[in-house]
């Protein structure tokens, strides 16, 4: 090859070169070897992942923060004698085998039983909260931290109505958890649950605020009184059994609940738990430091959320405050005040009322001896009160409902209230002498509540009618009184009935408490 020639050819070679390097820049391509080693140094980050990391970071730093304070409880019990079954209960056992039931009770309790739930320690000196259920009728508690130090709890006080209680271990300088602020907590938002489920200690499960205020919806609650408080956060954080007294914790790290309950026809976890809000168990708390018991502040009313007839009754234009069904006692603060049954209280201490829970919020913010402004909606008038508040009798008897099953030692004849979708009886002599009803009190007795009619779940057989108050106050004595009201009545009217229902202590005393329960007529 000629010198030109060669020159030619190697410039060709020269430019070909510059040229796939330009290209290949262009392309942003590098060498596989290349790729791969910068790929090891730099990786491509997915953004949805970075969330999700961000995420189990947070979570991370929380149970690592808040998991040290939280104790696993362990509650021992002495043997103790079994009771011989009662009425209906030994009634129950088959003919014949009534000495036999009792004796496997005694041998089943002969041996001592233990029990275990959680709790949280609130102050450096060893103050922990935790449920009464957790301890109520312990001989002993014994209290494991994660360090697996374990301590001699003892019980400082606790309220059955809150189904709050107070331990304490001796010691000092112990990992504490802070307390948030429960009214600020939103649906929707993250938290853990944090406890001894299942007997596995110091688990943590995480879920979010699936609703506040619950309460009523749960109906009533064993083990707690009328002046129970109907005001839960519930969520889908997993809560089993052994959780209780165990800490609800939001993204900051701070107490928002105690938990407490489990909505489960298994007794296992369903899909959703509810806890105590904090600031209601911390004004238990103090109570019970400070005073040696709890100083609970009531108007002295029985309250229900409002239905769409309540609010039409009461002239209100949207369905909102709570009604109100009876009073507590003769000594009723509200019944003092002129707060009358039926009444619904829509604004309280100038802060608006949409429901039971938030009547109660507002109230227990208050001692025992305060006095606040009460306003309410009665039949479409609007009237104001102020109700010096009273204190909580303490240790309540706890009633539990018997409707049905009564005895009827005559012949009755049924009558039916069409309009109402229910069937009546007159009360049998016997009943109204073993259950000391007043004469103002003897209506009639529901036996029947067709499903889907106006009284469809607000009235039960057991129940006593014996009055209305709306639209006119009348006295019920037979099912022809009631009949003559309810002629006057068009379908599609509202009618207030004042009822009676009948309760029975666990000790076997009879309780009475009347409510005020507003249908819409000959509708479903």
């Amino acid at each position: 090859m000629s010198s030109p020639s060669r020159v030619k050819f190697m410039a060709g070679v020269v430019a070909a070169f510059v040229g796939g390097v330009l290209l290949t820049s262009s392309l942003d391509l590098v060498p596989w070897g290349h790729a791969q080693s910068a790929t090891k140094s730099r990786p491509r980050e997915i953004p949805e992942a970075k969330g999700l990391a961000d995420q189990s970071n947070a979570f991370v730093a929380i149970a690592e923060r808040v998991t040290p304070a939280v104790v696993s409880i362990r509650a021992e019990r002495d043997a103790r004698r079994a009771a011989a079954p009662r009425g209906r209960q030994r009634q129950q056992v088959p003919p014949g085998l009534e000495d036999f039931f009792e004796l496997f009770q005694q041998r089943q309790q002969a041996q001592p039983q233990e029990s275990s739930g959680s709790g949280f320690i609130v102050s450096g000196d060893g103050y922990i909260l935790t449920n009464n259920h957790v301890v109520e009728g312990a001989d002993r508690l014994v209290v494991a931290l994660t360090d697996h130090r374990t301590f001699k709890g003892s019980v400082v006080g606790r309220d059955p109505t809150t189904d709050v209680a107070v331990i304490k271990i001796e010691g000092k300088d112990f990992p504490t958890v802070p307390f948030g602020d429960d009214d600020r907590a939103r649906i929707g938002e993250w938290v853990l649950a944090i406890g001894n489920p299942l007997g596995l200690d110091f688990t943590v499960t995480a879920g979010i605020v699936s609703a506040k205020g619950r309460g009523n919806e749960l109906g009533p609650i064993p083990g707690r009184s009328q002046y129970q408080i109907s005001d839960f956060i519930q969520t889908d954080a997993a809560i089993n059994p052994g959780n209780s007294g165990g800490p609800l914790v939001n993204v900051r790290g701070e107490v928002i609940g105690i938990n407490s309950m489990i909505a489960s026809q298994t007794g296992f976890y369903s899909g959703y738990g509810f806890a105590i809000p904090i600031t209601l168990a911390k004004n238990v708390m103090d109570d019970i430091i400070k005073h040696g018991r709890v100083r609970r502040a009531i108007i002295g009313v029985a309250i229900n959320d409002v239905t769409p007839a309540d609010a039409a009754v009461a002239g209100l234009k949207e369905i909102r405050g709570a009604k109100v069904g009876a009073y507590t006692n003769d000594d009723s603060p509200a019944k003092k005040a002129g707060i009358e049954e039926g009444d619904v209280i829509i604004r309280v201490d100038g802060k608006d009322v949409d429901k039971v829970s938030t009547l109660q919020r507002i109230v227990r913010s208050h001692e025992p001896g305060q006095v606040i402004d009460v306003d309410v909606m009665r039949y479409g008038a609007r009237k104001s009160y102020k109700i010096k508040l009273a204190e909580a009798p303490g240790d309540p008897q706890v009633a539990s409902a018997d409707r049905g099953d009564q005895p009827d030692s005559e012949a009755t004849t049924s009558a039916p209230a069409e309009k109402l979708g229910i069937i009546v009886e007159p009360l049998p002599t016997d009943f109204v002498q073993a259950n000391n009803v007043s004469p103002e009190r003897r209506g009639v007795r529901v036996t029947k509540v067709s499903p889907g009619g106006p009284a469809w779940r607000q009235l039960g057989p057991g129940d006593i009618i014996f009055g209305t108050n709306f639209p006119a106050k009348k006295a019920i004595h037979t099912a022809a009184d009631l009949q003559a009201v309810l002629k006057g009545i068009k379908d599609g009217d509202y009618v207030g009935l004042q009822v009676l229902g009948i309760f029975q202590n666990g000790d076997g005393s009879v309780v009475q408490q009347t409510r005020i329960v507003n249908l819409r007529v000959g509708t479903e």
